[in-house]
């Protein structure tokens, strides 16, 4: 029974994969920005004091981070290089039209690694809102310049910042399919997968140590986690018929999944290591792409159980402990549920007329919101703030991945030269 559409090919491609520890990738991610919110905060951020020796500048790092957000404006700092330590003057960069200064320093210690300090103040009020003193290896510092954005956009904004989170996706360059790791802004890429056929479905362990991912390497499709520090991956599922759609319990035990072992697709759950299998869902249908909420009490997921394909609800123990309700009520088509990390709001794909759009619902009022006016979006996932969605989608003919806030007034659009790109998850928050 064909009731996805275009997300069919999901369960019926035929994969083969070859696991690899990570290597850097060739092809980077490009990150365009194609709208700004509104009341962008004033920032300057000078180069950082003692900085030559660094492969990496990390002030380049926060300032790209800042702007790429959407929420932040750079005021010139022509130049300027300041410490940490050295006497500011605020009233200088208030008039420069600065609502925040950061002031910062890259130290090569003697064992060849890295001292990086950095300080930001309010400008607007003459105030130290503090810093960090961070020992960073030289390949790290990227990693570093993301840790303070993040320090400057929970100080400036009240927000966790998500800049030292990592994305997962698929590149296709012709005949080859990798499965890459990168930063939030797409840069630091590492090849996890390599395949001569599609990989799809990628899904972040909570600790952000582990992907699951469907293979098909023995002619059907089967559920495998991947190891990233080691590069090793083991079976999750292997039932007769189709294994797909894994999604991660919130503690990381457990791991529900659409299998077809006993007929239509229904949703499963297996703990971590592939054992203790349990059917949760139970009709006559196909149920599939389950999604459990923050607090582990639920389990969304998409179902034609109602004729067209809509988004429902169950206990996370399965039906046995309560029946399914709906979810979605506007349009016929409705798929692909995520649920913020606080748990009000889900965003899925929602076909009207023609076209398939990214689109939130308010879980307490039922608001229903479209986010884009692109007609091909597939595959949204959070960021670990809730603050933003990132999904697939075509833009000038292409394959691409595009951010949005979840305001939509923030907008991006990331890509690889000389390829396609799809199937985005956005990690977890760095333990």
């Amino acid at each position: 029974m064909r009731i996805y559409g275009k997300y069919a090919w999901r369960a019926l491609v035929a994969t083969w994969l070859t696991a690899a520890t990570c290597t850097i990738a060739h092809a980077q991610l490009t990150v365009d920005i194609t709208g700004v919110g509104s009341n962008r905060y004033p920032i300057a951020v000078a180069n950082f004091k003692d900085a030559g020796s660094a492969p990496t500048s990390v002030a380049d790092v926060v300032r790209s981070d800042l702007t790429n957000s959407g929420r932040f404006n750079q005021v010139d700092v022509g130049g300027a290089t300041v410490g940490e330590v050295d006497s500011v003057d605020l009233g200088a960069w208030r008039a420069k039209g600065a609502n925040a200064f950061v002031a910062g320093s890259v130290t090569k210690l003697a064992n060849g690694t890295f001292d990086v300090r950095f300080r930001l103040y309010d400008a607007a009020n003459q105030q130290n809102l503090g810093g960090l003193s961070i020992t960073s290896s030289g390949d790290n510092l990227r990693l570093t310049g993301h840790k303070i954005a993040d320090y400057i956009y929970q100080k400036l904004l009240g927000d966790r910042g998500v800049f030292a989170t990592r994305l997962s996706y698929v590149v296709r360059n012709g005949s080859t399919y990798q499965l890459q790791i990168s930063d939030s802004d797409g840069q630091d890429a590492r090849i996890a997968l390599n395949s001569r056929e599609p990989i799809i479905s990628p899904a972040w362990s909570p600790d952000g140590s582990k992907v699951a991912y469907v293979s098909f390497e023995k002619r059907k499709p089967i559920i495998y986690i991947h190891d990233l520090p080691t590069g090793k991956r083991a079976v999750l599922a292997n039932e007769k018929g189709n294994n797909s759609a894994p999604s991660w319990s919130p503690d990381g035990h457990v791991v529900a999944v659409a299998l077809s072992r006993d007929g239509n697709t229904q949703i499963y759950s297996v703990n971590a290591q592939g054992g203790n299998l349990k059917r949760l869902s139970r009709s006559n249908a196909i149920d599939t792409e389950p999604q459990y909420s923050p607090d582990g009490k639920w389990i969304y997921f998409t179902s034609d159980r109602g004729g067209g394909p809509q988004i429902y609800r169950m206990p996370a123990g399965g039906e046995s402990e309560g029946s399914a309700q709906r979810v979605t009520f506007k349009g016929s088509y409705n798929v692909s549920p995520r649920i913020s990390p606080d748990g009000k709001t889900l965003a899925y794909i929602a076909r009207q007329g023609g076209a398939f759009k990214l689109t939130t619902q308010d879980l307490s009022t039922g608001d229903v919101t479209a986010l884009t006016d692109t007609a091909h979006d597939e595959s949204p996932s959070f960021a670990a703030n809730g603050k933003y969605l990132l999904y697939a989608t075509q833009a000038n003919g292409r394959k691409v991945l595009a951010a949005v806030s979840v305001d939509g007034r923030t907008r991006q659009i990331l890509s690889v030269r000389g390829g396609e790109v799809r199937e985005p998850s956005w990690g977890p928050f760095m333990q």
